[in-house]
């Protein structure tokens, strides 16, 4: 049982209104993760302020879904699991290709790159090592797009948190977490 209101675009008022309004515009749905930020007008505009400029970054949507699964995995996220494997899907990631994710590797040698980097972030909490910078640089990222990777994962960290902490009904197909992942969850 969800441990947090989410809040109805219908019934709505103010800048909550307004801001699931923008969502369901450019979305088609208002998932309930969404709802339950709207609780709070300002965490909901956090949220979207940081989400909705990283459509522009030069890692791409595939590769940053791909992030997303590995820190949800990681992180024992099944509602983030959920939305990303959907979301993934829409991305072009195969279901091959996003259980990989899942592990912290992809059939991409960049893309793995990117997601070890990110899972390392996820289990350091940000203390990395130099080898590991050089690996995600030897894969041919830039500065800019190490920020990115790094902006994603702290993005993601934040979902997930909101996620479990508040057991939020998941409103996408159901996707299991992985064994090692249900564990570090309990």
């Amino acid at each position: 049982m969800p441990r947090i209101h989410v809040v109805d675009p219908k019934t709505a008022t103010g800048e909550a209104r307004e801001l699931l309004d923008g969502v369901q515009q450019q979305l088609g749905v208002v998932p309930n993760f969404i709802r339950a930020l709207a609780n709070s007008p300002a965490a909901l505009s956090a949220f979207l302020g940081l989400y909705g400029p990283l459509g522009r970054a030069a890692i791409d949507q595939a590769t940053r879904e791909r992030i997303a699964l590995v820190i949800a995995e990681e992180n024992g996220c099944q509602y983030c699991v959920s939305a990303h494997t959907a979301i993934g899907r829409g991305a072009g990631l195969s279901n091959d290709e996003m259980l990989r994710n899942r592990q912290g590797g992809s059939s991409d040698a960049r893309a793995a790159a990117a997601v070890a980097f990110a899972k390392a972030l996820n289990e350091h909490r940000g203390e990395l090592t130099t080898g590991e910078f050089e690996a995600v640089r030897a894969a041919g990222f830039s500065d800019g797009e190490i920020v990115e990777i790094i902006t994603v994962v702290a993005l993601n960290v934040f979902t997930n948190i909101l996620g479990k902490s508040t057991l939020i009904n998941i409103d996408f197909p159901k996707v299991a977490l992985l064994a090692g992942a249900e564990r570090a969850a309990a």
